[in-house]
């Protein structure tokens, strides 16, 4: 599985790739300027790590302020940091009252397969246009979901099987681009590198269980990026894969000091800052539980979003 993991990992050319197409955009590069992309609505869909809570609370630290109450706009979650990047508020946190322009359709322990009935729900409604942004990361519950599988199907029939789940992803991005909308879609993090990957590792020695996460990871998420239509013009990707991996082989890079242990002493989403571990930093640990991000693997997914959205020939 060594070349698998090694594809999974190319964290150096994610930050140089980056770095540069963050430098041509600031000098022009020699392009052609187009107008900038300013959406009018905003749409969320996907899992938890999509999510906000009617109330607020999310599927991450829920930070709490002085008087020991929520304060859902605090270290938000990457689609609400885009979101407020617009100037845009999703009703399930609006203390201030103002009229959401960004939506939620993210669910709970959603898998791929139910990415179509969360788009069918504003089809049924009135639709998507070229200003809607929609916002998309789909697939951690589906590589968990074919890894449990393991030992009992082989590791070559489940990654066959996650490369065709990541192509339907794929289909239903492009189904976005059909109705008229533009997409943001970010790759999954790597759940090899999670600290439910890592106990894995510990407790069985039949294979290294932290790579076959991490390659199951990389074909779902190669196999939506081979079916999208990727130009440009339509969808802006985002690579959380190589983002999750240059954290980790880079933590100090990021202000992170802790990449392998979850910050949360209680489930999500009841986590808040009362309630991490000793020593817990919710700011410098990468992992809020076994699974799901802290708040700077969600700060860091928001900018390069939003490096996207607003670089992106819309």
């Amino acid at each position: 599985m060594s070349s698998g993991l090694m594809k999974a990992r190319p964290w150096r050319r994610w930050l140089a790739g980056g770095a540069l197409a963050l430098g041509l955009a600031a000098c022009g590069g020699g392009v052609a300027q187009y107008e900038p992309f300013v959406p009018q609505r905003m749409f969320a869909f996907g899992d938890e790590s999509s999510l906000l809570l009617p109330g607020g609370r999310k599927y991450t630290v829920n930070v709490l302020g002085e008087d020991g109450e929520l304060d859902c706009r605090v270290q938000p979650v990457w689609t609400q940091g885009l979101a407020a990047s617009f100037g845009f508020v999703f009703e399930e946190c609006n203390p201030g009252g103002l009229e959401p322009k960004a939506f939620m359709r993210a669910a709970v322990g959603a898998k791929i397969e139910d990415l179509a009935a969360q788009i069918d729900v504003q089809v049924a409604a009135d639709g998507y246009n070229s200003k809607d942004l929609t916002m998309v990361m789909l697939g951690t519950h589906d590589v968990i979901e074919l890894y449990e599988a393991y030992p009992a199907r082989s590791a070559d029939d489940l990654l066959a099987e996650a490369r065709q789940r990541g192509n339907r992803l794929g289909v239903q991005i492009d189904r976005l681009v059909l109705l008229g909308a533009r997409v943001i879609v970010a790759t999954i993090p790597d759940v090899g590198l999670t600290p439910f990957a890592l106990a894995e590792k510990a407790e069985h020695t039949d294979t290294d269980r932290a790579a076959l996460l991490s390659q199951l990871t990389f074909e779902l998420n190669a196999g939506m990026r081979v079916r999208i239509l990727n130009d440009g013009r339509y969808i802006g990707l985002v690579l959380g894969d190589e983002m999750t991996q240059a954290m980790v082989d880079q933590p100090s890079s990021f202000g992170l000091s802790n990449v392998v242990t979850a910050v949360c002493a209680t489930p999500l989403p009841l986590c808040s800052t009362a309630t991490l571990i000793a020593g817990g930093n919710t700011s410098t640990f990468l992992w809020a539980d076994d699974r799901r991000l802290a708040f700077t693997g969600h700060q860091t997914l928001t900018s390069l979003a939003d490096a996207r959205a607003r670089n992106n020939p819309f």
